[in-house]
């Protein structure tokens, strides 16, 4: 009696076991917008050329409304902390103990 042939077996021996294949950077999504934007966003892209595509067109609005919020909130901190006492009194003894830093280092 004669044993079954199964075949040939291919082994990867391959010292590179893992996937170099790019991972997605983008997301589908959609979104319900007014005629009047969705022409500005065609307009902004095809006419002014402001960025290459629509899409770009809108991750650039959306990054600047992000910045300019950032902004806002950090002015807003900065302004917060110029009122308060205990800020105050801190910065001036920092500024009072390195007042004269500049002085010993620079050359005259």
């Amino acid at each position: 009696m004669r044993a079954p042939v199964l075949g040939w077996v291919l082994i990867d021996t391959s010292i590179r076991t893992h996937h170099t294949a790019p991972m997605p950077t983008r997301e589908k999504r959609t979104y319900n917008l007014t005629p009047a934007t969705v022409r500005a966003v065609r307009e902004l892209a095809d006419d002014y050329h402001a960025a290459p595509t629509q899409d770009a067109v809108v991750e650039l609005a959306v990054s600047e409304l992000a910045r300019r919020l950032r902004d806002e909130q950090e002015s807003a901190a900065w302004e917060a902390a110029a009122a308060d006492p205990a800020f105050r009194a801190e910065t001036q003894g920092i500024e009072n103990a390195y007042r004269d830093a500049d002085r010993e280092t620079w050359p005259a």
